[in-house]
């Protein structure tokens, strides 16, 4: 098992395991899974700003991957990144979700973001909010009600974590 930085070749790996998520899940308020295309084109963006995407591979093959960005664009978000992570599903509750938020939080102050944000979709969601949780996030708040899918408004949970 390894964790490296995201390469241009991995969009489909990364197409296929972020596509159960968002046809399936809440996780992500997405509702049409973005093509292997669409996923290279999002990697390129964060590269591009010297921000963090990582995989996990174990024997040979991608099975997660987690990324930062900038929480939002206006130049005073400069140092406040905002976490992503995503495992295949049968993946799950291995340990790589862990392994990847510690190494991306940790490529991420690397970048110069000195705060981490977690926008968790569906406050139902407790092992992504158990996951930040145990890498030191801290809960921060609760929009109620904010997103719709699956004919269901669903809440998300912000989460915090101070880089050192």
């Amino acid at each position: 098992m390894s964790i490296r930085p995201a390469r241009m070749e991995d969009a489909a790996a990364l197409a296929a395991i972020y596509a159960p998520a968002v046809l399936q899940g809440t996780a992500s308020f997405e509702i049409e899974a973005p093509s292997p295309a669409e996923m290279a084109q999002r990697l390129m963006r964060v590269k591009s700003h010297g921000w963090p995407w990582l995989v996990h591979v174990t024997m040979g093959k991608i099975d997660g991957f987690a990324y930062a960005t900038q929480f939002r664009d206006r130049a005073a978000y400069r140092y406040c990144g905002e976490t992503s992570v995503y495992v295949a599903p049968d993946a799950q509750r291995t340990g790589i979700g862990q392994a990847l938020l510690l190494a991306v939080s940790s490529a991420a102050r690397t970048a110069g973001f000195r705060e981490l944000v977690a926008v968790i979709g569906d406050s139902a969601n407790q092992a992504s909010i158990g996951l930040h949780a145990a890498c030191g996030f801290r809960q921060a708040g609760v929009l109620s009600g904010i997103g719709e899918k699956f004919g269901r408004r669903l809440d998300i949970v912000m989460m915090q974590r101070s880089l050192p």
